[in-house]
């Protein structure tokens, strides 16, 4: 069976200008075109889309989008590994909307007799959170207090929306890296290093660490069992890999 370009924009809500241009760049030609360069598409060309649409909501460019479709072999391991990322991603968001409906219930209904709000488990406040990073928080306000105070402000500057997006970025560069990894790409391969680099930046965003710094956060992905385990869900030992290219990188480019 085939439907339409028409069919297709009804059916996954992407406009038929955005399904031509996906023609145009090779991302996803139709299974053929009919009268009047009308395009049709088969149930493999919906499979594909289904997969670029994955792959945009983890906040991958097209090229990279490109790049992943094109490695892959198994399409069907392809979208349980895109399934088990999202349900990873679900079970944390619902983590932390169960926390702050709880911290909002204790608010409106936990006033005392002296005006203050009454929490009942304080603990509870946090459920939810990643506190991976809390050691290297600690050794980075003491070792590099002016950075991290760059740091602190910066977070704090930040909109709940930039937030989500920052973290959508950094999971997109995470598969970014894997990618790599699974094709045998070398650390000091230049398209590793410049994904290095977008992950320098990143982090320079909120401090600007030095080449002892920085590989030293690469350490801390190893060696942290959260941090290690949140790379290990896109690629058993991505966690060395980024930690080896941002060795590589600090080493080159960094004081």
């Amino acid at each position: 069976m085939a439907w339409s370009i028409a069919d297709v924009a009804r059916m996954s809500g992407v406009t038929s200008r955005t399904l031509r241009h996906y023609d145009e760049i090779g991302l996803l030609p139709p299974a053929w075109t009919g009268h009047g360069g009308l395009r049709h598409y088969e149930e493999a060309d919906l499979l594909r889309l289904q997969q670029i649409l994955l792959m945009r909501e983890l906040g991958l460019g097209l090229r990279d989008i490109q790049a992943v479709l094109d490695s892959q072999v198994d399409r069907l391991a392809a979208l349980r590994e895109h399934h088990e990322r999202l349900l990873g991603e679900r079970d944390r968001l619902e983590t932390l909307v169960r926390t702050v409906s709880r911290t909002i219930a204790e608010l409106e209904e936990g006033k005392g007799g002296d005006g203050m709000t009454k929490i009942n488990r304080p603990e509870n406040l946090f459920e939810g959170f990643d506190h991976a990073g809390a050691e290297v928080e600690a050794e980075v306000r003491e070792r590099w207090p002016q950075q991290w105070e760059q740091s602190r402000r910066a977070t704090e500057a930040m909109t709940a929306e930039d937030m989500e997006r920052w973290q959508r970025e950094a999971t997109a560069q995470m598969v970014r890296m894997a990618e790599f990894m699974v094709a045998g790409v070398p650390v000091t391969d230049p398209a590793v290093q410049a994904e290095v680099e977008i992950h320098y930046r990143s982090v320079c965003s909120f401090w600007t660490p030095n080449a002892c710094a920085y590989k030293g956060v690469g350490q801390t992905y190893v060696d942290d069992p959260r941090f290690r385990a949140n790379f290990d869900r896109i690629a058993e030992g991505l966690a060395a890999y980024q930690r080896d290219a941002m060795a590589v990188y600090a080493d080159a480019r960094l004081d």
